[in-house]
């Protein structure tokens, strides 16, 4: 047998098979078996992809055992304690950090780009105005393709550049129409004189004439420690690997569709209660829980194996261990406490739920620690933000790693189109 290969030996005849291990720079090496089907004439059966590596990347590596989440080499924790969203999104785009004249003509560069075509304005008001701002947002990236189709080569560098930057500075935009069309209230306009985390507050907050609301007679402008707080969720989810959505996004990509339409994929299916909708979910949950003195009867519930109840927020995927983002937004939550003055009810319900799962050994032994789902939806109702824009929020952060992704992928000149296999079971 050759050095560096894994055997796979068929024990109905004992035939066997060789393929070749490849090494990454980190993380478990993987068995290349391309050819299986053509040697074996068998697939491989792996439901839901949970030990198969679909493509070969160098933008993000999780660690699910140490609770490691690392981009292009650098840890998260250094990342949202040291760099701002923006940077976080060029060192995606660009695999270094922005020195500060780079990272000042990028900021730039994305302000003047955050303007949507009026065209697009009035397709909100094709929709009714109680939508979910998921189903408009979708809808609405998908509709930029109709606009900026005959000005893409996806086979360009450069024009991959631009577009790359386009749809990074319109997201917040489109996110923050889809939001003000839900409750009936008139779009605005970007301001340039505004920072990419603080524009997007401004566009949902903000009068029709562009004022922000006054409390106590004097105007509420937003504060350092809210842009603060959101810049950092932009950046905890800027990417995180081959997840759902991102695979989403690459299937459609592989195709050769146009990448607003990828986008827009990815959009769709981080929509769901598994995915990025569970901060929302987490709060629906919180909400149901309804009173601390009920924690007790809901963590038995949680346990019971005949009950379907399952406690949103706790456990993930990846994670065996702490979820890394977890960790930064349970200090950010701390933190908003003592400096916007927060001891709300919610809080105190997941506070208790935190402190019970962390200390009982059910959750300990199935590795059931709170997740970033938990604290992030805690920390935009802080915000006061509607709980039907978290996820919204989540697509603007992770906007820059599904787009990341996709050009990676067509920078594979070997890759192929997406097309797994399946055990037939039928007549």
């Amino acid at each position: 047998m050759k050095k560096d290969t894994w055997t796979f030996t068929n024990n109905r005849n004992n035939e066997s098979f060789d393929f070749d291990i490849l090494d990454g720079s980190r993380g478990p090496a993987v068995v290349d078996t391309a050819s299986f089907y053509k040697q074996s004439g068998m697939f491989l059966h792996d439901p839901g992809f949970n030990s198969t590596s679909g493509c070969a990347s160098d933008i993000t590596y999780i660690d699910g055992n140490k609770g490691e989440l690392r981009h292009r080499g650098y840890d998260i924790e250094e990342l949202t304690s040291k760099y701002k969203y923006l940077d976080i999104c060029y060192l995606l785009l660009n695999k270094r950090l922005p020195n500060k004249k780079e990272a000042f003509d990028f900021d730039m560069e994305l302000r003047h780009r955050s303007f949507i075509h009026t065209g697009i304005t009035e397709l909100f008001a094709s929709f009714r105005d109680n939508a979910h701002p998921m189903a408009t947002l979708s809808a609405s990236i998908s509709a930029l393709s109709t606009f900026y189709f005959e000005h893409l080569d996806i086979e360009s560098p450069a024009e991959m550049r631009l577009m790359e930057s386009r749809i990074i500075a319109k997201i917040p935009t489109l996110a923050a129409c889809a939001f003000r069309h839900s409750q009936g209230v008139p779009l605005i306009f970007p301001d340039i004189e505004r920072s990419f985390t603080e524009n997007f507050l401004y566009m949902m907050r903000a009068f029709p004439d562009g004022k922000m609301p006054l409390v106590d007679g004097k105007q509420k402008f937003i504060k350092d420690v809210e842009v603060r707080a959101l810049d950092t969720i932009f950046s905890l989810h800027a990417d995180h690997e081959q997840n759902a959505s991102t695979t989403a996004v690459r299937t459609v990509g592989s195709t050769g569709a146009h990448p607003y339409a990828a986008i827009s994929a990815g959009v769709s299916a981080l929509w769901g209660k598994a995915h990025g909708g569970a901060n929302e979910a987490v709060i629906h949950q919180l909400e149901m829980i309804g009173d601390i003195s009920n924690i007790d009867t809901y963590i038995a519930k949680a346990k019971d194996k005949q009950d379907p109840f399952r406690l949103m927020g706790f456990g993930h995927r990846v994670y065996k261990s702490y979820d890394p983002r977890a960790k930064i937004l349970k200090r950010l939550k701390d933190e908003l406490r003592d400096e916007l003055g927060i001891d709300g009810r919610l809080i105190k319900i997941a506070d208790k739920l935190e402190e019970v799962a962390l200390n009982d050994e059910y959750f300990i032994k199935r590795n059931l620690y709170p997740n970033v789902d938990f604290y992030s939806g805690l920390i935009l109702i802080a915000l006061k933000i509607k709980t039907n824009m978290f996820t919204p929020i989540f697509v603007i952060g992770r906007t820059v790693g599904w787009i990341t992704q996709l050009a990676e992928q067509l920078e594979d000149k070997s890759g192929r189109i997406v097309r797994p296999r399946q055990l037939y079971v039928g007549k």
